[in-house]
């Protein structure tokens, strides 16, 4: 099961945003969204999934989007 604690967490990077193709699935959006929030890759694999359903697949030319353009 996956450590949904917050205390290793810091806040937003001040680095900028970053896809993270190390801990992510696809193209390592949703692992970059949550690296550079602080939180939990698990919320925001969610959030994408919710989204994508309630606006009926909208979301998913905004991943494929930030995944081409980002880095």
């Amino acid at each position: 099961m996956s450590d949904l604690s917050f205390e290793d967490r810091q806040g937003p990077s001040t680095s900028g945003f970053r896809l993270n193709k190390r801990d992510g699935k696809i193209m390592g959006v949703s692992a970059g969204i949550a690296d550079y929030f602080g939180i939990d890759v698990t919320f925001v694999r969610v959030a994408w999934v919710i989204g994508t359903l309630v606006g009926f697949g909208s979301l998913i030319l905004i991943y494929l989007a930030i995944g081409l353009i980002a880095n």
